[in-house]
């Protein structure tokens, strides 16, 4: 997390959390959904505005983590925005040596290769867990062919439960106590 981040929390401790404004796509790509995007259905039916400004991405993908309830947040200064999944946490980028880097540019450590149903590849990673870019699906097979990753046949609907996040902190949200 970004100093200035941290100094900001210790300044305003309790600024409401932020819910529905920003979603994270199946491709790591990021959206900001405004009052008319959420009026027109949830995440990822109503996407909202693509974010292409490489500095506000860059900000937000240092500052991105779960909560203790696995609900995935932006931590805005002293805001947190909680962001709406179209699959997973993470989106993983395989490169030619079978190493693995998140959306976020972050290095991981594959634990467990994981496919759904519909062919989509997982990786349980130590940073945690994700759906691989549809790039790189066959640098996937790859790794799986020279026996780097064995995978595991899985259903997708049981993913954020098994992995503890949560697709939607927004629904969350309107149904905690």
């Amino acid at each position: 997390m970004d100093d200035i981040v941290k100094q900001a929390l210790a300044k305003w401790p309790n600024v409401p959390a932020c819910y529905g404004w920003l979603g994270l796509d199946a491709r790591g790509r990021w959206y900001l959904r405004d009052d008319s995007a959420q009026a027109a259905g949830p995440f990822p039916l109503s996407k909202g505005s693509l974010l292409q400004h490489e500095k506000l991405i860059e900000f937000i993908e240092r500052n991105y983590e779960p909560d203790a309830h696995g609900q995935w947040f932006f931590q805005n200064g002293p805001q947190r925005v909680y962001v709406e999944l179209e699959t997973t946490p993470f989106i993983w980028r395989i490169q030619p040596d079978s190493s693995v880097v998140s959306h976020t540019g972050r290095a991981a450590v594959v634990h467990n290769c994981l496919v759904g149903e519909q062919g989509r590849v997982y990786l349980a990673t130590d940073m945690g867990f994700g759906l691989v870019h549809t790039l790189d699906v066959a640098l996937a097979a790859q790794a799986v062919e020279a026996g780097h990753w064995t995978p595991q046949q899985v259903h997708a609907a049981d993913l954020p439960d098994r992995f503890g996040y949560a697709m939607s902190p927004l629904d969350r949200s309107k149904t905690a106590p």
